[in-house]
């Protein structure tokens, strides 16, 4: 696949509206269905303290019922043409997805603007949606791997929004009214800032014909700018919290540090760092030495949380709790090796290949194109970002994965979470 078969400025077409929504799109007849995905800016970032939640609380609600169609004929008219579609939230935005053939994607467009525009927030499933949520939180408590993220979260962004779930506590979830949540919508779901992609069996014109003509005139003064948030330092020491769980017979853990957010210089080299030290092959040397040769855990990986806002770059692991202490030891002795050695340049190399392989398949489907083309729009990328990666990838040097991993990976400030027996 050569480049000029990734989606590019000559193929992808970008639209602003007069009320602030992007259209993206790139035609593909290969295929008979399109992709819509999009999002816009009404995540968790706004939910209170009092009410954690909300915003997902809110996206779940909006394919239960609208002023023209009743949860029951929402779902009927999707399954009837082997359609799909729905709302979701996380920390900056609140997104929406689904598929169909071309000819049924005014079906689509109908089911976004009705969401969007004239939810009705039914009480009925208000009720059972909450219960679903209440039983969702309850699962998470009992989960050693959710737990362990949970505790980390607190302790790396302490006095941070990142500290915070989007999926809310049993006592926030439990405060939530149907006026919470008509009021959010009022408030944070508008036209401003927001992004919808089209990818599939459609001429660009028309898709973007077909969004003016249902969305174009969708106002709200009320919509308040799109959020940001800080920078902070990492810790100030190295800190540990477990929290138990009775009756597991596993423990998880994870361990990390603030990384750097997406946009950074030093990013692609920290991604291509990570891949090495925690995600390659058998996942790296974490998993090699940690799992693989010494058998102290079930699964053993390292990750790269790299977004708008400062990342975290961390260490999960999953232990008999016999061994926590030593696989512990072991991943902090991986991570000095890290930074004091580097990698190799067979190391560096495979996962250039790697990267630079993968690539293809993951823009083979219109979703995964949809995807790219709303990640240009998210980190205002150039239009022919997906064009240059490989060279992007093809430049990062050995000496830039050490300096960027002596920058990030202060061992004397690590954060780490452990959760079960």
């Amino acid at each position: 696949m050569n480049n000029k078969a990734y989606p590019g400025a000559d193929d992808i077409t970008r639209v602003k509206l007069k009320n602030g929504i992007t259209v993206l799109c790139r035609s593909n007849f290969n295929s008979p269905s399109v992709v819509l995905r999009g999002n816009l800016p009404a995540g968790s970032l706004f939910d209170s303290e009092e009410k954690l939640g909300l915003a997902d609380f809110t996206a779940s609600m909006l394919m239960r019922g609208t002023e023209k169609n009743d949860f029951q004929s929402i779902y009927d008219g999707l399954e009837s043409v082997g359609a799909s579609f729905n709302f979701s939230a996380n920390t900056f935005t609140s997104g929406f997805g689904g598929r169909a053939l071309t000819e049924d994607l005014s079906l689509l467009m109908e089911m976004l603007s009705e969401g969007l525009r004239r939810p009705t927030f039914p009480t009925e499933h208000l009720e059972r949606l909450r219960a679903q949520h209440l039983t969702g939180l309850a699962m998470r408590d009992q989960d050693t791997r959710d737990m362990a993220e949970l505790i980390f979260d607190e302790m790396l962004y302490h006095d941070h929004p990142y500290r915070h779930t989007g999926d809310g506590t049993t006592e926030t979830i439990g405060a939530i009214t149907r006026d919470d949540l008509v009021a959010f919508h009022q408030k944070h779901y508008g036209p401003r800032d927001m992004v919808i992609a089209l990818v599939g069996a459609i001429e660009a014109d028309d898709a973007v014909k077909q969004v003016e003509e249902i969305l174009g005139d969708w106002q709200n003064p009320e919509q308040p700018p799109k959020p940001t948030v800080d920078d902070m330092p990492p810790l100030e020491e190295r800190t540990r919290r477990h929290h138990p769980i009775a009756g597991k017979s596993q423990t998880d853990l994870m361990m990390g540090f603030l990384g750097p957010k997406r946009l950074d210089d030093d990013y692609m080299a920290a991604s291509l760092g990570n891949s090495i030290l925690g995600r390659f092959g058998l996942m790296g040397r974490i998993g090699d030495s940690v799992r693989e040769k010494s058998g102290l855990a079930y699964y053993a990986y390292s990750s790269l949380s790299a977004g708008r806002g400062p990342g975290a770059w961390y260490v999960s692991a999953g232990v008999n709790p016999a061994n926590v202490e030593k696989a512990i030891d072991l991943i902090i002795k991986e991570l000095e090796n890290f930074i004091k050695e580097g990698v190799s340049e067979e190391e560096l190399e495979d996962n250039k290949s790697n990267y630079i392989g993968s690539l293809p398949l993951s823009l083979e489907s219109n979703g995964g194109v949809s995807g790219a083309l709303l990640n240009i729009e998210r980190y205002d990328l150039d239009l022919d970002y997906y064009r240059q990666y490989p060279d992007l990838i093809h430049a990062v040097t050995r000496e830039d994965i050490l300096a960027v991993a002596q920058k990030y990976i202060e061992i004397e400030r690590l954060a780490i979470a452990t959760a079960g027996a």
